[in-house]
């Protein structure tokens, strides 16, 4: 069996990071590349990762340089595009990184004949959901006001980002549906929830946390997921007691098992009685 050619972008990111590990950690089963405007892992990766990234395989580019990301996709099987500003405060910072910059991923796929693009999207896209009621008691603990069956937020409900950063990744998301439908490319957008470099952590997140080792595997059941899915949206989340949002469909299409919860890996404090 041949070895799958994967460029993840963003790998010098924490979710890039991870993967580009994870995937270098098999050299049977893929030929990794990684691409970032630094080939130093960010702040946001934890000081007691040592991985030496290779410097035949890592191109150091923006997002927004279109010639230089068309020539870092070039001959890849996959790429999972991870790059993005994380922060999302700044207008001009997302339209390139995460406007511009993601065009120019997809289209460069396009053009190198990449088969499939697993693509980071964000809990932010359904960050509106959240303020809403039931899914706002469920994030505050209110276990009086959790009724006992409700409908939890899937992929086919429509989103509601609350700031650009979620929208942008809307946007994201609906271009994976294009290049999907009219170009042939097989693209996995993933719903990305709230993955923390150190623990334990504040209470407030434990309704989208997702650990480290649950969002690699699902985007690498992504990268390996049967050529048959198309177009396909994902929620990248532990299994936590207060989650709202569906992993059952990704556990159907692609077979990813949550191994963690929030209420494991954090210590957080029991509900008040």
């Amino acid at each position: 069996m041949s070895k799958i050619r994967v460029l993840v972008t963003g790998a010098s990111g924490q979710i890039g990071y991870m993967t580009f590990k994870r995937l270098l950690e098999q050299p049977d089963r893929y030929e990794v590349y990684g691409l970032d405007v630094n080939q130093a892992p960010s702040e946001r990766v934890p000081g007691s990762w040592n991985l030496d990234l290779p410097g035949d395989r890592f191109s150091v580019c923006d997002l927004s340089d279109f010639e230089a990301v068309r020539a870092a996709v070039e001959s890849m099987d996959v790429v999972a595009h991870l790059g993005a500003d994380p922060e999302g405060d700044e207008w001009d910072s997302v339209l390139q990184n995460n406007i511009i910059g993601t065009y120019n991923v997809f289209e460069s796929a396009r053009l190198a004949g990449v088969k499939r693009i697993v693509a980071a999207s964000s809990i932010m896209v359904s960050q509106g959901h959240r303020e809403l009621e039931p899914y706002k008691a469920m994030t505050e603990r209110r276990m009086d006001d959790i009724p006992d069956e409700f409908q939890m937020i899937s992929p086919d409900i429509p989103a509601r980002p609350t700031g650009i950063y979620g929208a942008s990744k809307v946007w994201s998301e609906s271009l994976a549906r294009v290049y999907s439908d009219t170009h042939g490319i097989s693209c996995i957008c993933i719903r990305i929830g709230q993955v923390e470099r150190d623990r334990p952590r504040p209470r407030q997140g434990a309704d989208i946390y997702v650990s480290q080792r649950d969002i690699v595997q699902v985007i690498e059941k992504s990268i390996n997921a049967s050529a048959d899915v198309r177009f396909d949206v994902f929620y990248g989340m532990s299994n936590n007691d207060y989650r709202w949002v569906d992993i059952d469909h990704a556990r159907d299409v692609i077979g990813f098992i949550p191994q963690d919860r929030a209420e494991n890996d954090h210590a957080y404090d029991s509900p008040a009685s």
